[in-house]
């Protein structure tokens, strides 16, 4: 799971949209980018210099990162100095902050393409998250606590959040491929690259643990699946069931199984029938720069749990 903070005014109707959008696994409110150290709402209300904000944690293999963005966009006056709808002061100013360094550049190329497109200057907000105090139990979750809550979004908003699908679900766009991948990781799972033998990151790598698709976080193998052939990339005697899906490949000028995640469409080796006999037979041959490694201690806290037992 990743993680992304928005400020679109009240964070109140912002988590209720959040939490109706599919491919987003929680959300939570809270104050950002103010001084540090305890903040009440009060404080907030009264120039504390926070944003209120809405944490989205999200499956990017679901809901990528430009899509949440678009989202966003669409419920916001982007233009609008310290205020949404009838709020005004510096809490309720717009603003995308993010924990992964990677994501910067997707979010303001993101920025870049809305100012082409609107005639008046957009003040969004966009810089690493250096404070998050989270609010208040009575303000998590207020809408649903609260049907007739005020608030600056509306029923409009909240079904355009729940009927939204990204135009390519499972992989994101190119632009955010290009800016959170390696050059590496990116020939390899976009172009079909190889990388050279002996030089992955997880040949020799043999922590307990899952091994998921570095451009979607789908879980791919585990590592009781994994073993040494010595043939200088990662080896695996089988995937987890339903994540891969098999091509005929002919770029050699000889016949080889290609496979390839089938959430985001990632090329991530090959398949051989040369592996351990008493382990079904078969080598999977896998790029090291097409993984995410996520140690088993990592597993709940990551959103993978359910992997627990297999590893």
């Amino acid at each position: 799971m990743r993680e992304i903070y928005f400020a679109g005014g009240c964070f109140w109707g912002m988590q209720k949209y959040f939490s109706l959008v599919r491919g987003v696994t929680a959300t939570e409110v809270g104050y950002a980018n103010g001084p540090e150290g305890a903040t009440t709402y009060e404080q907030v209300c009264a120039d504390s210099g926070h944003a209120e904000v809405v944490r989205v944690q999200y499956d990017p293999a679901v809901a990528p990162l430009s899509f949440l963005i678009d989202l966003f966009f669409a419920a916001i006056d982007p233009t609008a100095v310290n205020h949404q709808g009838p709020d005004y002061g510096i809490q309720y100013r717009t603003g995308i902050y993010w924990v992964d360094a990677g994501d910067a550049t997707v979010v303001c190329l993101a920025l870049d393409a809305l100012q082409r497109r609107t005639p008046r200057r957009v003040v969004v907000e966009a810089e690493p998250l250096r404070v998050f105090i989270s609010a208040e139990d009575r303000h998590q979750d207020y809408l649903e606590k609260n049907p007739g809550g005020a608030c600056h979004l509306g029923p409009r908003d909240f079904d355009r959040a729940r009927d939204a699908r990204p135009t390519s679900a499972g992989k994101p766009d190119n632009a955010e491929l290009r800016a959170r991948l390696t050059k590496l990781q990116y020939a390899v799972t976009q172009e079909s690259a190889t990388e050279p033998p002996f030089s992955g990151e997880y040949d020799k790598h043999f922590e307990p643990g899952i091994y998921v698709d570095v451009v979607s976080g789908q879980p791919l193998f585990t590592s009781a699946d994994k073993y040494d052939s010595g043939c200088g990339w990662p080896a695996f005697a089988k995937p987890l069931a339903g994540a891969l899906s098999e091509h005929v490949d002919m770029s050699l000028g000889r016949i080889r199984t290609e496979v390839r995640s089938t959430g985001a469409d990632s090329h991530l080796g090959h398949v051989f029938e040369d592996g351990p006999a008493d382990r079904g037979g078969l080598r999977y041959c896998i790029n090291s720069a097409a993984l995410r490694f996520v140690p088993a201690a990592q597993l709940e806290a990551e959103g993978y749990g359910e992997y627990q037992g297999l590893v």
